[in-house]
């Protein structure tokens, strides 16, 4: 067998870890390619070339999916994982080591006093595998590849579909197209999805947290945005005009750790809001000022939907924007002149509409047309510029701050209470006790944000059309496959190695659980999972 011991994980996850593929790169355009030769080295892929395939992600990116399918039943666990890694700046002179992980280490032990304690001694104890990727999450893939062959080789009673997609890191564009794929696997098949087992690693909740934790949920990131347009002046005559970056500053005070979103299940809290990116979209410098910024926020969720999030978020900007005319007015009633007008707020969807009433439908086709085809602008930028450019068609409605979205979103998924994930729940508290004297703890949603979100969505929710009328680049550049996300339906749990640091210059996994105690436990819950009958 290619990856059944301790020591031939350890050289699969140091050749994975060498294709290096970071987010945006031909690494990762080339990853699922080199994976597809290293899969088909075991004979039943040679036997059944069918059960390999890869699936067009865009951008010439490619996910890949390998089967391992068993004649007696169409129950099929989904093994899911992404082999896009985060960028590697921070390894200053050591960059050209990062895809190197016995070389890193190595390097890091000549320079083990220039780190902090807790990293020196993981250095010095060789208990560590350092390296881009090793912890997030090429290991979990390499654990993936050791189940099938497992499978294959034991003839285990189960279907196995190894799945793993790339951009995980940014936009989710590999999970989000695979969404559609797995119907048409399912089908031409015969499969019957009963679980999705990722294995992201166990992500620490403080600083130099040595427990282990499992995953029976993932948390809901979702970007609602405001572009401020005001009215320009120049610079000595301040009061002829209002400011954008005078009226985005309200709004960024009151959402930079905001309550209002907060919400607590299991015992566990959402992380407080914070502004992810803001800009003046004034390309040049002169002496006018600023009449269009971008304030892009990032909200977490746990229960709450799209709806939810926009109604309390556009409500707060119509506050905030409340106070900043009454405060604006107050200067101009103490400098003696008058308000140049008063703020609307007003959503994304409203100016569509707007607009669509003024100028018609090829308008706006024009308008977003303009945008979207320009490969200098990310899906955020794009949204902004639209947003932008359609304001210049309706000046009569400055000073405005239209509220909308921006990708990407990552709907919250919980399966804490299926009863298959109940009982793997238990399977692997009682393993790993039992066995390693390790008491895990159970997350219900996994504060790493990740592709589960995309597994399953309340098929009875349809708030998603609040999304998709408020994101400018819906249809065009982005998706999310939300009626099909309500057709799978299937539980998720995401158990997977212990580590630290990820994306980090120290990012590390554990060697003896990733090679040992999670191949083992892994290997138990798809044992549990031919046999269970909940």
């Amino acid at each position: 067998m290619f990856w059944e011991s301790q020591q031939q994980l350890e050289e699969l996850v140091c050749q994975l870890v060498s294709w290096e593929s970071r987010t945006g790169t031909e690494g990762e355009i080339l990853f699922p390619f080199k994976l597809k030769d290293e899969l088909v080295k075991l004979e039943y892929f040679e036997r059944h070339p069918e059960h390999i395939a890869l699936h067009d992600a865009g951008r010439n990116r490619n996910g890949l999916s390998a089967l391992y399918k068993h004649g007696s039943t169409s129950r099929t666990i989904i093994l899911m994982s992404h082999f896009d890694t985060v960028h590697t700046k921070e390894f200053g002179s050591n960059s050209h080591l990062a895809f190197s992980p016995h070389e890193l280490g190595h390097r890091f032990k000549e320079i083990a006093d220039d780190f902090p304690e807790e990293v020196r001694a993981d250095i010095l104890s060789d208990d560590y595998l350092f390296g881009r990727g090793t912890m997030d999450m090429k290991m979990g893939i390499a654990l993936h590849m050791h189940l099938v062959e497992k499978a294959i080789a034991h003839d285990w009673p189960i279907n196995l579909l190894l799945l793993t997609v790339p951009d995980e890191e940014v936009d989710s564009a590999g999970m989000r197209t695979a969404v559609d794929q797995l119907e048409g696997l399912a089908q031409t098949h015969d499969l019957d999805y009963a679980l999705f087992l990722n294995s992201e690693p166990s992500f620490t909740q403080y600083p130099d947290d040595p427990n282990y934790y499992f995953y029976s949920g993932t948390i809901g990131k979702i970007m609602p945005s405001v572009l401020f347009y005001g009215v320009e002046t120049h610079v000595g005559e301040p009061l002829r005009g209002l400011n954008a970056h005078y009226m985005a500053s309200f709004l960024n005070q009151q959402m930079e750790f905001t309550n209002v979103f907060d919400e607590t299940a299991y015992g566990e809290r959402t992380p407080l809001p914070v502004t992810l990116k803001y800009y003046d979209m004034k390309a040049d410098y002169s002496a006018q000022t600023s009449n269009h910024v971008a304030s892009l926020y990032n909200v977490f969720a746990m229960e709450q939907n799209a709806d939810d999030i926009f109604s309390k978020f556009h409500e707060l900007v119509e506050d905030t924007m409340t106070q900043c005319q009454n405060h604006y007015e107050a200067i101009c009633r103490r400098e003696n002149t008058r308000p140049v007008g008063s703020i609307r707020t007003m959503s994304y969807q409203a100016l569509h509409d707007y607009i669509l009433k003024k100028h018609g439908q090829v308008k706006i086709d024009e308008i977003i047309t303009q945008y979207i085809a320009r490969d200098d602008l990310d899906d955020r930028e794009k949204s902004m510029q639209i947003t932008n450019r359609m304001l210049t068609y309706c000046k009569e409605l400055v000073p405005l701050a239209v509220t909308l979205f921006v990708p990407p979103y990552y709907p919250a998924v919980n399966a804490s209470e299926d009863p298959l994930v109940r009982s793997i729940s238990g399977l692997t508290q009682e393993f790993l006790n039992s066995n390693y004297g390790i008491v895990p703890k159970e997350i219900h949603y996994f504060n790493g944000i990740s592709d589960a979100s995309y597994v399953s969505y309340d098929s009875h929710d349809d708030s998603w059309e609040t999304y998709k009328a408020n994101t400018p680049v819906w249809g065009k550049t982005y998706t999310i496959p939300f009626q099909s996300m309500q057709k799978l339906q299937v539980p998720h749990i995401n158990i997977g190695p212990f580590g630290k640091d990820p994306h980090k210059l120290t990012e590390r996994l554990h060697k003896q659980s990733g090679y040992e105690i999670t191949a083992k436990l892994l290997e138990a819950v798809v044992k549990h999972c031919m046999t269970v009958t909940v």
